[in-house]
């Protein structure tokens, strides 16, 4: 049976929820133990095509808090990437489509965040002793515009 951070088993895992999560509006799949799960779309910073990955989440405030941790690997996950690239990006939550504007958590922010991260999802605290970097958090921001066009 492969690892849990096995590159295939985590991208099928993610077409799987992905599809799971589009078909029923959210209302299947939107939780993994105590975190909600949204769809993030972000532009591929190689290709410029729209990439669509499942992913935990929670809430700061007005702020959406993303967790890079891609599973323990040693490499940012490429909707990270991504984002550090173009920081436009959408959500869909529970079916509501909203634009947003992403940005590295300053240490500080980490710091402050950090125990909420693993009190929602204590893998989060194994994947730190898994990789060699520090795993970073991706804070966005939802736009005042209204709902996103992106699907």
């Amino acid at each position: 049976m492969a690892p849990p951070n096995n590159r295939f088993f985590v991208k099928a895992t993610a077409v799987l929820h992905r599809a799971l999560l589009r078909a029923t509006g959210g209302r299947l799949g939107s939780r993994f133990g105590g975190a909600e799960i949204l769809l993030l779309t972000t532009t591929g910073r190689k290709s410029g095509r729209e990439r669509t990955v499942p992913l935990m989440f929670f809430r700061d405030g007005g702020d959406i808090v993303l967790v890079a941790s891609n599973a323990g690997d040693d490499h940012h996950p490429g909707w990270f990437l991504n984002l550090m690239s173009d920081p436009q990006g959408s959500v869909e939550i529970r079916g509501e489509k909203h634009a947003v504007t992403a940005r590295k958590a300053t240490p500080e922010e980490r710091t402050c965040l950090w125990p909420t991260v693993t009190g929602i999802y204590s893998g989060y605290d194994d994947y730190t002793h898994r990789t060699k970097r520090e795993i970073p958090l991706a804070i966005l921001s939802v736009n005042e515009s209204g709902p996103s066009a992106r699907r």
